[in-house]
């Protein structure tokens, strides 16, 4: 992935935390055919080597899970935060004309070798896992033991597991960073006056990164 050095993401807890948050994550192997990309919620092991352990699982019919037998690398990219910034935001468009629109995001690129697993126990203790991530929240959360257990045993014959030990992890943060100070001020403004989510979340990391730069960080 391309990061020049102003848009770098190096805090390790912070690629963590988008991982957590954006569990989604589109996963792209070398297969017998060429590249194969999907798209997969995966959970972050921390405590599983130097950068964590990320697993999941896949249907049994996705033909992924049989052709990492070869060893060959995978990344697994977790997208954050996304907008469009309109150059209409920026003061100077006034002042001088000399803007153009871009798109600001934050993203993480995890790499490592997947493997497939079929271990019941280490599927049953993975789906727990997930579970509790991604119950996080709901007003009454679902377990996996809320279901009968024949069917869960079922629906394991009908998955796979995945497993992939993170040898390097990349992030990403394009917020602005690169604009004078006044146009990253009318950029939080205008996003804070739209209404959608992703627009509020990233108004919010290009106002954290304002603040970061004044503090000399």
């Amino acid at each position: 992935m391309y990061v020049p050095k102003h848009h770098q993401l190096t805090d390790h807890e912070a690629i963590c935390a988008l991982m957590d948050s954006h569990p989604l994550a589109t996963w792209v192997c070398q297969g017998a055919n060429g590249l194969t990309a999907n798209h997969v919620p995966f959970y972050l092991d921390r405590q599983r080597g130097t950068f964590g352990t990320l697993i999941g699982h896949v249907s049994r019919a996705n033909p992924v899970w049989r052709e990492l037998t070869g060893g060959w690398p995978s990344v697994m990219i977790f997208q954050g935060s996304q907008a469009y910034i309109s150059p209409s935001a920026y003061p100077g468009k006034a002042a001088h004309g000399k803007v153009v629109p871009t798109w600001n995001y934050v993203v993480a690129h995890a790499h490592g070798v997947a493997r497939a697993v079929q271990d019941r126990s280490w599927m049953r203790d993975m789906l727990v896992r997930l579970t509790q991530r991604n119950e996080v929240g709901q007003p009454l959360p679902w377990r996996v033991t809320d279901a009968p257990a024949p069917y869960i045993e079922a629906m394991m014959n009908a998955i796979v597991g995945i497993e992939m030990p993170v040898e390097r992890i990349e992030g990403k943060l394009k917020a602005s960073q690169d604009e004078n100070m006044q146009d990253r001020l009318g950029t939080v403004s205008a996003l804070r006056k739209a209404s959608c989510q992703q627009a509020q979340a990233m108004a919010n990391l290009v106002s954290d990164a304002i603040d970061r730069d004044r503090r000399g960080h």
